[in-house]
């Protein structure tokens, strides 16, 4: 039984997280055969999900949060508050880690620590730095995500978040991944050299 119960749990976890990438997608799609009343619906479920799958507050907020920009949606018929989604969602982001710059370990260090736990005071560092880095990227992606649902078509919100936030997120996440090998190899030739 609890085998079970954890391959449902997985399967939950696999479903929002492909429902959530596929937000901005599925609202465009969807909008041109449904009311938003009605993808609301999924908006909620979404929520509801993720606030089953996870205990942590943040994760709890923002489904507090989508739930009631699907609730909004459903009393109104309304589609702003369905493309509002991806700010809830930046905002939540730039939250966490933000607080975790005022209450250590970094979101990034947390995550740096998970295999390597002896992280030097220089990692500590660079990892403040990342940290740093990640709350400006959530703040401008989140202001362009919110520029979109306010001014922009359909299809420009869609295609930001949908596909360019995406990019952006890769961009940067490869580009720290790279600019960290380099520095390992820096830091490796100071000791050895």
């Amino acid at each position: 039984m609890a085998a079970l119960n954890r391959f449902t749990t997985v399967g939950v976890a696999v479903a929002v997280s492909a429902v959530t990438l596929a937000y901005p997608l599925l609202v465009y799609l969807g909008l041109q055969h449904l009311e938003p009343r009605w993808l609301a619906l999924l908006l909620v479920g979404v929520a509801l999900a993720r606030a089953w799958l996870t205990r942590q507050r943040f994760w709890l907020a923002a489904a507090a949060g989508a739930a009631l920009l699907g609730l909004a949606s459903v009393l109104g018929n309304a589609v702003l508050p369905l493309k509002l989604y991806p700010v809830l969602v930046n905002g939540v982001l730039l939250g966490v880690f933000g607080a975790s710059l005022y209450w250590p370990p970094s979101a990034i260090e947390r995550l740096a620590r998970l295999s390597e736990p002896n992280l030097p005071p220089a990692g500590v560092a660079y990892t403040r730095a990342v940290t740093q880095v990640w709350c400006g990227f959530f703040a401008v992606n989140g202001l362009l995500a919110l520029a979109t649902a306010l001014w922009a078509s359909a299809e420009i919100w869609a295609l930001y978040n949908g596909l360019i936030a995406y990019v952006l997120i890769g961009l940067l996440f490869g580009g720290e991944w790279l600019l960290r090998q380099r520095r390992k190899k820096q830091i490796a030739g100071s000791v050895h050299g």
